[in-house]
């Protein structure tokens, strides 16, 4: 059986279409799984690991009036990583993280495994809530895993 990175490199290739990740909680691990599988590079336009609110800001194009009202680890803050890796990379699809890995970082109403996936593309620009309950580095291969599985859902048409 296919991985779901070599089925994404199938499907993003017969639809001729490019793909950018900006990741915070996951630390590249999205861009690794996709780098990891041959062909990847033909549509695979690049990445950026913006971990610090700062690279959120002044490198993403994220307000920092968003994570002032709503905190780095919020579905606003997803779907500005969305947006602006998008037009950033010059991409169809742009894929984003923003979550709390663990085992620290646990704030009012956001505990340990909280995760935001963002995702930007033609239909516009969306983010998925998601709650994990491993250590960290589950909680980050968790996040990476569902946001490879909701890039798969759009590919397929049905998200």
């Amino acid at each position: 059986m296919a991985s779901i990175e070599k089925e994404i490199v199938d499907l993003v290739e017969k639809k001729d279409l490019t793909l950018g990740i900006v990741e915070s909680a996951t630390g590249g691990l999205i861009s690794h799984l996709i780098t990891n599988v041959p062909g990847s590079s033909d549509f695979y336009k690049g990445s950026v690991t913006s971990y610090a609110n700062e690279t959120k800001i002044n490198v993403i194009g994220v307000k920092a009036a968003t994570i002032e009202k709503y905190g780095a680890v919020s579905p606003q803050v997803a779907e500005e990583m969305a947006a602006g890796g998008k037009k950033m990379l010059a991409v169809d699809i742009c894929l984003a993280d923003t979550g709390i890995a663990g085992p620290g970082g646990e704030t009012p109403g956001k505990a340990v495994g909280l995760f935001y996936i963002g995702m930007a593309h033609k239909g516009g620009v969306f983010s998925r809530k998601h709650e994990f309950h491993g250590d960290r580095e589950e909680n980050k291969r968790s996040a990476a895993e569902a946001a490879l599985g909701w890039l798969k859902e759009y590919l397929l048409g049905d998200a």
